[in-house]
């Protein structure tokens, strides 16, 4: 019988009400602390109608934070913060991962207490980053010595622990986009001589020694990992992500895990080079497919195997009853870019559910 998006999903030990995730979307809406707000709590209440919610990309120390108002897992005030969140989402009958991220080279100094970015290797992005006082130049990053990762991963431990407490059902490793993790993926970043650099294997220890800590943590079920293979923001870039990425999720296929979630092509353009069907049967387990999907090609992707799980990301943001709308084939609003980063709960939370029209009265 071919699969349904809105029929129940078993992730794990998990029941989802339905294939439809929420991605991970950065809202700069926490405080400067990196606590949650009470808008943030009604934003995530309002679209818990989604089988799984993945929650935005939440920082895993204070070195680790990348732009301003974001929320982080560093503290345990910061879990308490997330309580009311997660508690909200669970009433409501979802299920909720938080996205744990470091953002490496995409920082400055102006965030981290005056501290310089880190990076695998010191290579310069372009552009500018998102600080409290505007767009700053990004700097060129300092290569994280051999001898500093096994802290980093201990950020992700404490941060995986802290989930715990703050009441999430599981983690998911940002491993994409163009952040820590991803730097040390993809060779157009990764230019060490040492064991985490050259090879596609020695590349992939840096997310593997993440995957060991976090997993000692959550059971494997719990815990997934996002992947953006030919995603060019940030400046990145591979030489062959077809092949890296196939060995990159056979690896990830061993370890059992909840799930791959796979940005499909440019995160800006959505165009896209790769066979994603060829990537996909290179895993064995759930994958979570993402970018620019629309109804009818979820739907072809759940019921060819291509998918089993869709997420969407901006049509949530203006459809806080997007699985209604979807299943009942109703009109989409759409989302205001002005309104995607920082301030109130304009764009945020005061999008209206869709209202039948009223019907004329018979006399």
């Amino acid at each position: 019988m071919p699969a349904d998006l809105f029929a129940p999903f078993p992730l794990g030990d998990l029941s989802l009400s339905n294939r439809l995730v929420m991605a991970p979307m950065t809202r700069n809406r926490a405080d400067r602390h990196g606590h949650v707000t009470p808008m943030m709590v009604e934003h995530y209440r309002q679209r818990a109608t989604a089988g799984l919610i993945i929650a935005e990309s939440t920082t895993v120390s204070p070195s680790a934070v990348g732009y301003p108002l974001t929320p982080g897992l560093h503290s345990h005030a910061q879990a308490e913060s997330w309580r009311a969140l997660t508690e909200a989402v669970h009433t409501e009958g979802a299920r909720i991962f938080v996205q744990l991220q470091h953002c490496g080279r995409i920082s400055h100094p102006s965030l981290l207490d005056g501290a310089t970015p880190v990076a695998p290797s010191a290579i310069r992005p372009d552009g500018q980053a998102v600080t409290y006082d505007g767009m700053r130049d990004f700097l060129v990053p300092r290569a994280l010595d051999v001898a500093e990762i096994p802290g980093v991963a201990g950020q992700y431990r404490q941060a995986a622990e802290l989930a715990r407490t703050a009441g999430f059902d599981g983690v998911e490793v940002h491993a994409g986009n163009g952040y820590l993790i991803d730097q040390f993926l993809r060779d157009g970043t990764n230019q060490r001589t040492d064991g985490y650099g050259g090879t596609a294997a020695n590349r992939m220890r840096f997310l593997g020694e993440i995957l060991d800590v976090v997993c000692d943590v959550w059971p494997a079920g719990r815990v997934g990992v996002r992947l953006t293979p030919e995603n060019s923001f940030n400046t990145m870039t591979d030489s062959n992500p077809q092949a890296h990425f196939a060995y990159f999720l056979q690896r990830l296929s061993l370890r059992a895990l909840a799930y791959v979630h796979i940005l499909e092509g440019g995160m800006a353009t959505k165009a896209t080079a790769l066979d994603y069907r060829a990537l996909r049967d290179n895993y064995d387990g759930t994958v979570i497919a993402n970018n620019g999907y629309d109804l009818s090609r979820a739907q072809a992707a759940v019921r060819t195997g291509a998918a089993d799980l869709v997420a969407f990301g901006t049509p949530f943001l203006a459809n806080p009853d997007l699985v209604h709308r979807f299943r009942e084939n109703l009109p989409l609003a759409q989302a205001d870019p002005a309104t995607f980063y920082g301030g109130d709960e304009t764009g945020y939370t005061d999008y209206p559910p869709h209202r039948p029209s009223p019907q004329p009265s018979m006399r």
